[in-house]
């Protein structure tokens, strides 16, 4: 497993907390760029091929669908509301972890009626997540409390990532959007030493997941010529689905999702671009659900944005299966972007399009 990958997925960052994710990603790209961040704790990372070159925003989302804290029951149990978009059906008995303030991590199980106790009525409809609790092992409500448990604590999906039967599938957390954050820092580490024509930024934003938040505070603080949301799609290979698009296939080229209808100029050039590097790609779409695309191309005068997205399967559970070959082609695209994008190019993508 691609070790940046496995790091970060290991980390807890729910929309509004991701500074574990944010250190991080600050750690690894300082090293090949002057860093700097906007006022909601996006990171942006910025490398000079050009300085009188188009500025080229690569957005990777740091924050992960999870809960937040808001009750101990008399019984010690933890109740929570979603921070972000969940299925409750995919919630029942499974590991999650608190973070406290103090940085401390609390083991716990999405609690569920055993079988043999449900009636009739409650085995014909999933549970409702109002009703749901978190189960930390503890005799009462005091017990809880000396843990440092508060309100508004993050709660994330507990496992471990590891490679299947097929080590270039990998199984985790997060990557809804990890994947993005390390291509980010991937594709700079690939132009470290290699001279383009343009100024590269390579950001991870905050809050994605309640609003594309954070896309909007860093791309008005970038103010890019050309925007490129890296992130997540749906992987359609699963039984009766509609093959669309498959794992280990290549990476996804967003046509349209619920923020953004791609560029249709910058879409072109990416997937010549593509095909002349023989970078094998998937064209892809949403219907519900988007990028942070959907608000970087909307900055300021406009700004042409295309998202690049790796088929991912099972989005927005408790963990989710990717392939390394789909991630090794999002990182081999961008770089080729980022070197073939000049003024001239850039130019002609925002207005002969």
């Amino acid at each position: 497993m691609h070790k940046i990958l496995k790091e970060l997925s290991l980390l807890n960052g729910i929309p509004a907390n991701e500074k574990q994710v944010r250190d991080y990603m600050k750690k690894h790209l300082e090293k090949n760029s002057e860093v700097s961040f906007d006022n909601l704790g996006s990171v942006i990372g910025k490398k000079i091929g050009d300085e009188k070159g188009p500025k080229i925003m690569v957005a990777g989302h740091m924050d992960e669908v999870g809960f937040l804290l808001t009750k101990i029951t008399d019984e010690g149990y933890v109740k929570f509301i979603p921070a972000g978009g969940w299925w409750s059906q995919v919630m029942l008995a499974q590991q999650m972890e608190i973070t406290t303030n103090e940085g401390k991590k609390i083991r716990g199980v999405i609690g569920a009626k055993a079988p043999h106790i449900l009636t009739p009525e409650e085995r014909k409809k999933p549970v409702d997540m109002d009703s749901m609790y978190l189960d930390i092992g503890v005799k009462d409500k005091e017990e809880a409390e000396s843990l440092g448990l508060r309100l508004g604590d993050m709660i994330t999906p507990y496992i471990e990532p590891v490679t299947l039967s097929n080590a270039k599938y990998y199984l985790g957390k997060a990557w809804d959007n990890r994947v993005g954050c390390a291509a980010a820092i991937d594709a700079l580490n690939r132009i470290k030493n290699k001279q383009h024509p343009n100024v590269y930024y390579g950001v991870g934003t905050v809050q994605e997941e309640v609003g594309l938040r954070g896309a909007t505070t860093s791309a008005f603080s970038i103010s890019p010529d050309i925007g490129i949301a890296v992130d997540t799609t749906i992987a359609h290979d699963f039984p009766s689905g509609s093959k669309e698009t498959e794992l280990g296939k290549g990476v996804g080229i967003m046509i349209s999702d619920s923020s953004m209808v791609g560029h249709k100029g910058l879409r072109d050039f990416t997937i010549a671009l593509a095909e002349k590097h023989e970078i094998p790609y998937q064209l892809t779409y949403l219907k519900r659900g988007g990028t942070d695309g959907g608000k970087i191309h909307l900055t300021r005068s406009g700004v042409p944005s295309i998202a690049l997205c790796v088929p991912v399967r099972y989005l927005h559970s408790h963990t989710s299966i990717m392939h390394e070959d789909d991630y090794n082609a999002l990182v081999d695209l961008i770089e080729q972007m980022v070197l073939a994008l000049d003024k001239a190019t850039v130019n002609k993508i925002t207005f002969d399009a």
